[in-house]
């Protein structure tokens, strides 16, 4: 897997997901869009540690800075 996230991405995702959590754990949004909620915050939170996005591959996007030699 080669990276294609930079690190506002990853900051902005992980930011996202600290919020989707609490909305979920305070009780704010329940159901099931508290659960797809927390689902993706779980998405945001792997693929920011892992710096790869699976949609961004698809669809030919990189926010990863490029490399000067």
């Amino acid at each position: 897997m080669k990276k294609n996230m930079g690190n506002v991405d990853k900051i902005v995702r992980l930011i996202l997901a600290a919020v989707f959590g609490y909305l979920f754990f305070s009780g704010a949004v329940v159901g099931v869009l508290g659960y797809v909620l927390v689902a993706l915050g779980g998405i945001f939170v792997l693929t920011s540690l892992i710096s790869f996005c699976p949609l961004y591959s698809i669809v030919g996007l990189s926010t990863c800075p490029v490399k000067q030699s």
